[in-house]
């Protein structure tokens, strides 16, 4: 397993072990002497997933503190636009994004530390994103900012967008707590 900075401090790029044969594929998403060695989080709490369809926008969410969790996602099937905004005040790269490609055929996922939002656009039909945290959910907690409110062209004229996902503030107006 590589992990790979990425210009936000503390998020980082995983390539997993990823193995294909005729019978398909294997993938280690996570490794927890590795990420114990870097000082990520080893302890998840919770652990889902979600199915989109090509030209969905899902973000930018985050948990709010005492709330707030590291994250790790990775793409089970298809392809996304996986982002990333750093919220942190104090940070250098505060207000800055990053934008990855997550294919399912490489296995590759992003590890998230606190005070990031995240969201991604499916890229392709019957896309299976997959998400490990280190808090539980707390609906008090739950929050977001306007995916199209940071400076990141999604290279998309109408995506599907929930309608909780508009409704949050664009980045400008939002009061970061973290």
């Amino acid at each position: 397993m590589e992990l790979i900075p990425t210009m936000l401090d503390g998020c980082y790029q995983v390539r997993p072990f990823f193995a294909q044969d005729e019978r398909g594929t294997f993938v280690k998403t996570f490794h927890a002497d590795r990420f114990a060695e870097l000082g990520l989080p080893t302890a998840w709490r919770e652990e889902y997933y979600s199915s989109s369809r090509k030209g969905v926008i899902r973000g930018m969410h985050f948990q709010t503190p005492p709330h707030d969790h590291e994250k790790l996602v990775y793409c089970m099937q298809g392809r996304v636009l996986d982002v990333v905004v750093d919220l942190r005040k104090n940070s250098p790269t505060y207000g800055r994004h990053i934008a990855v490609e997550l294919d399912a055929r490489h296995g590759h996922g992003l590890m998230i530390p606190k005070g990031m939002a995240h969201g991604f656009l499916a890229l392709v039909e019957g896309v299976l994103m997959a998400y490990k945290v280190t808090t539980v959910y707390a609906q008090t907690n739950d929050a977001g900012i306007r995916w199209d409110s940071f400076g990141l062209n999604w290279g998309v004229n109408q995506p599907l967008v929930s309608v909780r996902d508009r409704a949050h503030p664009a980045f400008a107006d939002f009061a970061s707590p973290f």
